[in-house]
């Protein structure tokens, strides 16, 4: 089938944008507010990308391709009027034409809210990738929640986080639409068993419980310079219009109404229920097991309506799930193929397992996510039967393999301890597992799933995580995108591991004084951003050091800014003692829950409320906090930075997408050995990084040996002992709670043991900063090393080796590109 060009003609958007604009508010452009300009610049575009969206939705049905679904819990989109518009390559004609019409583009593209899908790394990872798959030509599409609020806005009073809810919805989300023809049923609650019939064979019986309505609204996904438009699904919950009634209710049945109709809003309201209680851990398990069951009755009808039978599944469809919230996708398939198709276990079960594949996110034994036995019988209860004969036919393999060892069965078991162990089912119920960094991943098969791994030989395998430099570099950057451009050529926006043609550049004086001047041009933007939002005046021509991410003990934030106050202590006391001009940067959010992740927020803004306000260090030092840290926000911060602090404990980050960003806009890595800042130190090289701290076979021989102790650390070291003291001597107010974590509960994240060598690595990382000339060769040969983090890179991966996916040709601008074995563009 042949599809048709091209990238959109634009003589006719000034008209098209003046339609739609009276269409939707019946008034001249002269009379709308920016807010209604951005809806009718968004409704324009969506014009242009529905025809390829549709384009491609045929070329898929009519040419009977295996598609990829990714099922993911979040995915942090960002805004998207304006990297559609670059994907659709007609941001400088659109600029150009609403200029003509008195309308600047750059003022209409911050009315844009973020989505609310997501929180951290895993959602940000997940968009990377829906937008690689479509920018490949590759036929793949997300599933997730339509959360009608986000995690939370953050806000600071007196120095302390506090949440406030995320309206991200508030004024419609321009870029999705409703699909109420394609909702489905999912079914919660009530009793299920198997029933004799006459003849002997059983039925399953469910009896009572509620369905839920679950409406779908899609994303269109615009691939870059090609006519690849590809989908993210959102599930919202909604009340059946079946359910209501005329009659007169008693007193308790109008409860009960309301008691329904609440409990179906609340499965899409948040983001992350607040799981401290039994409550907010049910809604979890109901989340999770609403989006699944939807996505997959989705898929399956679309399919089986397309005339592929049940057990040829596997050769059009490809469930991915990201990390293991969306791991009942196991049960929710067996379910569907065993009750509603009627196939028997074993052909249903090898189908299950050849359709889906698994990316384990965390080594961390305590994130990985496990339900009590109750909580699932109780709301899953037919899922709750399929896990439990999963895991007896699976435990009967493993006495087969291991006879008489029953402690491998115990670790092993899908069901344990009053708990299912989502992990172990994604594992069990999958044809692949992949870490997303190469030490996570011999992490994973060593130590925290070993006994997996050896009983799948074959099955475990890394994919090195990565992101879009179409958001990260050519949206976010586009001065050093078009110095990139001068440099280069434009190969490498198509095809990122050309960035290594940058490398001989790096000795090149001229541009590194290019190189420098855009660096200067995103600092002075960032600066003034810190200026309006948080009152406080930084020089640009400090030493920009940034830690944005989620707060969280084990990224050791805590480290940080205790080194901070070491610094700010010694400037202070000691007349010999200089630093470099320097202005810290810390940026992210703490689970409402987390008490000692809020509390080192609270310490971060009491030191940058003293040392500020010093004038003994004015123009030494500034501590900034940037409050309600994302996707826009991050767009101005990792071009403006010079140094990246990646220093979680080693063995604990799986992988890290901030690292990249950082290197991708040329600043420069200081971070331990974990997840990818291993692979980045090993393209760049020790002399353009800095690297400190305990190695992961250290960290994993503490744990094991028991033989740390953070009083040795404290007592031996005294400008550590004076620092800790100080979060309890009235310095900064009173950090009690985080002397104890440190101290009394042995600093489990070894901040204390690390701390000397963090010392004199910033220290080496400010004194080469000092240099500029190497500098900025350094800072070249990061962004030169970037492109094998683009997630490009990872998806064809994934799609060669797992997926077994290739581009489709949506004929338009160019041909796609064969998947191809993949090698670090000269480097």
């Amino acid at each position: 089938m042949t599809i048709e060009p091209k990238r959109p003609q634009m003589k006719d958007f000034k008209d098209r944008f003046i339609i739609t604009a009276r269409t939707l508010y019946g008034r001249d452009l002269t009379d709308l507010s920016k807010e209604e300009l951005y809806q009718t610049l968004a409704a324009t575009v969506k014009q242009y990308v529905s025809e390829n969206w549709v384009k491609t939705n045929r070329a898929y049905k009519d040419r009977g391709v295996k598609q990829v679904y990714y099922f993911s819990v979040e995915f942090l989109l960002g805004r998207l009027l304006n990297t559609n518009l670059v994907n659709l390559g007609i941001r400088r004609e659109v600029e150009e034409q609403l200029k003509e019409l008195g309308v600047d583009l750059e003022e209409l593209i911050p009315e844009e809210r973020d989505a609310g899908l997501g929180n951290g790394g895993l959602g940000r990872l997940a968009a990377c990738f829906i937008d690689s798959m479509a920018s490949l030509g590759l036929p793949g599409n997300g599933c997730s929640i339509r959360y009608r609020y986000g995690l939370f806005e953050q806000h600071i009073l007196d120095g302390n986080q506090v949440e406030i809810p995320d309206n991200w919805l508030k004024n419609a989300f321009a870029w999705e639409y409703r699909k109420p023809d394609k909702s489905v049923h999912v079914h919660f609650g009530g009793n299920a068993y198997m029933a004799e019939n006459e003849d002997g064979s059983l039925k399953l019986v469910h009896e009572g419980g509620y369905k839920v309505l679950a409406v779908p609204y899609d994303v269109p996904v615009v691939g870059y310079d090609n006519s690849t438009v590809n989908t993210l699904r959102l599930w919202n919950s909604e009340v059946d219009e079946d359910f209501q009634t005329n009659m007169v209710m008693t007193e308790e049945q109008v409860a009960a109404h309301h008691q329904y109709y609440d409990s179906v809003q609340n499965i899409t309201k948040f983001l992350y229920p607040n799981d401290n209680t039994y409550e907010g851990r049910a809604l979890r398990l109901v989340q999770e097991y609403f989006f699944v069951s939807a996505g997959i009755q989705s898929i399956v009808q679309h399919h089986l309506k397309e005339g592929v039978k049940p057990v040829q599944l596997p050769d059009r469809v490809e469930i991915h799930i990201n990390d293991t919230h969306p791991a009942l996708c196991v049960a929710e398939i067996m379910r569907i193929l065993v009750d509603e198709q009627g196939m028997d276990w074993e052909p249903a079960w090898e189908t299950t397992r050849r359709m889906i594949a698994y990316t384990n996110h965390t080594i961390l034994p305590e994130a990985l996510e496990k339900w009590p036995v109750e909580m699932v019988k109780r709301f899953i209860p037919r899922i709750y039967m399929i896990i439990e004969e999963i895991n007896r036919r699976f435990l009967i393999d493993v006495r087969r393999r291991y006879p008489g060892d029953e402690e491998r069965v115990r670790a092993m078991s899908i069901i344990q301890d009053g708990s299912v162990h989502m992990a172990r089912l994604s594992v069990v119920g999958s044809h692949s597992v992949n870490g997303v960094a190469k030490i996570h991943s011999e992490i994973l098969c060593r130590e925290t799933m070993q006994k997996f791994s050896d009983f799948y030989p074959g099955k475990f395998n890394n994919k090195t995580n990565g992101i879009t430099h179409r958001r990260w570099l050519i949206a976010a950057n586009p001065q050093l995108a078009d110095l990139l451009d001068e440099t280069i050529s434009t190969d490498w926006r198509k095809t990122p591991e050309r960035l290594a043609d940058l490398k001989p550049f790096a000795d090149d004086s001229c541009f590194r004084d290019k190189l420098e001047l855009v660096k200067d041009k995103r600092k002075d933007e960032l600066a003034a951003y810190v200026a309006r939002n948080n009152d406080i005046i930084i020089d640009p021509e400090s030493v920009f050091d940034i830690q944005v991410k989620r707060i969280h003990s084990y990224k050791r934030q805590l480290m940080n800014i205790l080194h901070i106050m070491y610094q700010y202590d010694r400037l202070k006391n000691d007349p010999s003692y200089d630093v470099q001009p320097i202005t810290y940067f810390f940026g992210g959010k703490a689970a409402p829950g987390y008490y000692i992740a809020k509390e080192t927020i609270r310490l971060i803004n009491a030191v940058a409320e003293k040392v500020n306000k010093d004038p003994l260090v004015r123009g030494r030092m500034k501590v900034v906090f940037l409050v309600n840290f994302g996707v826009s926000v991050g767009e101005l911060v990792y071009p403006a930075a010079d140094i990246s602090e990646q220093i979680s404990t080693a063995s604990k980050e799986a992988s890290g997408t901030g690292n990249m960003k950082f290197m991708m806009n040329g600043a420069i890595t200081l971070g331990t050995m974990d997840g990818a800042n291993v692979e980045i130190c090993d393209i760049v090289g020790h002399d353009n990084c800095v690297i400190f701290g305990l190695r992961a076979h250290e960290v994993i021989s503490f744990y094991r040996n028991g033989m740390y102790s953070a009083w040795d650390e404290y007592n031996s070291n005294a400008s550590l002992r004076r620092v800790v003291d100080q979060l309890t001597d009235g310095t900064y107010g009173d950090f009690g709670s985080l002397r104890d974590y440190l101290l009394n509960h042995n600093d489990e994240f070894f901040i204390l043991k690390d701390f000397e060598a963090y010392r004199g690595a910033h220290e080496e990382i400010v004194r080469r900063y000092s240099q500029r000339d190497a500098w900025l060769k350094s800072s070249a040969i990061n962004i030169a090393g970037s492109g094998f983090f683009s997630s490009d890179r990872t998806i064809r991966e994934y799609a060669r080796d797992i997926w077994h996916i290739s581009p489709l040709e949506i004929q338009g601008t160019k041909k796609a590109k064969p998947i191809e074995p993949l090698r670090p563009y000269g480097f």
